[in-house]
C-alpha cells in the first residue's frame, strides 16, 4: 500500500515524528487505563502457550502434595 492509498488518518499518523507518536500513544493509553482498561492479559484458549492446567490450583505433578525430608548429617 502507498502513502496516497492510505485513510486520511493513518497519514496524519505517519507524518508525526517519533516523539510526536510517542506522546499520542502516551495520551491514548492514559484514556484506555481511565475508562476501565486492564494491563492484565486476555486468557487466549487458542495460543499455543495456553495452560489450563497451570492455573495453580492443584499439587505438581498430580501427587498429593510435598513432603519434607530430612537428611540427618553422617
Amino acid at each position: 500500500m502507498t502513502y496516497e492509498q492510505l485513510p486520511d488518518e493513518w497519514k496524519e499518523w505517519v507524518d508525526l515524528t517519533p516523539l510526536e507518536r510517542f506522546r499520542r500513544s502516551e495520551e491514548l493509553f492514559a484514556q484506555y487505563l481511565a475508562m476501565g482498561g486492564s494491563l492484565e492479559p486476555d486468557p487466549d484458549p487458542t495460543s499455543p502457550f495456553d495452560d489450563a492446567e497451570a492455573s495453580g490450583s492443584g499439587p505438581a505433578y498430580g501427587r498429593a502434595g510435598l513432603r519434607v525430608l530430612r537428611r540427618s548429617a553422617i
